[in-house]
């Protein structure tokens, strides 16, 4: 799976002459682990008692939205775009990409219970239900739970492909 990473360590993914498309996998992968920390931080912010319910809600939502567009959007475009050239320009990884294609399924599953948790705390704040504090708990509680998978599977999958696009990015596109 990872037999490219011996070749391109996670230490050269610094070079200069790491491929452009590299550094944009890269980059994107951190703008997603920001964002997540971002919600997180948002989330305790609440939870230590420095921000009300629909404090939380008008900085909350409007992030786990996006954060959930986006995400899907990306893997989307991986699975439906690139994991199928990666298998074809190296069939070494093939094995890797199909566990990171099946990790896309577990992620969405965490996207979404993260959007059902994000629904129902919206709709307690819109019709100003009782409730509102315990949906708001399920909500960062589910924030905190879909972390080590979603944050592993950026790690796993950079293992995997970013040493196949550094290498191989003319064959890429």
């Amino acid at each position: 799976m990872r037999v490219l990473l011996a070749d391109y360590p996670r230490e050269r993914w610094g070079e200069p002459t790491l491929a452009e498309m590299a550094r944009f996998w890269l980059g994107v992968h951190e703008n997603f682990r920001r964002h997540y920390a971002h919600m997180v931080a948002i989330a305790d912010h609440w939870r230590n008692g420095h921000s009300d319910l629909r404090g939380l809600h008008g900085r909350l939502i409007p992030s786990v939205d996006q954060f959930l567009q986006h995400l899907d959007m990306h893997h989307r475009i991986e699975s439906g775009q690139y994991f199928p050239i990666f298998r074809r320009i190296e069939p070494r990884i093939a094995h890797g990409v199909d566990l990171l294609d099946r990790d896309h399924d577990a992620v969405h599953a965490d996207l979404e219970a993260l959007l059902q948790a994000a629904v129902a705390f919206h709709q307690d704040i819109q019709t100003d239900a009782p409730a509102a504090g315990d949906t708001a708990s399920r909500l960062a509680d589910v924030l905190n739970a879909m972390g080590p998978r979603v944050l592993r599977h950026l790690h796993d999958e950079e293992e995997i492909v970013i040493p196949l696009i550094a290498t191989r990015a003319d064959e890429i596109g």
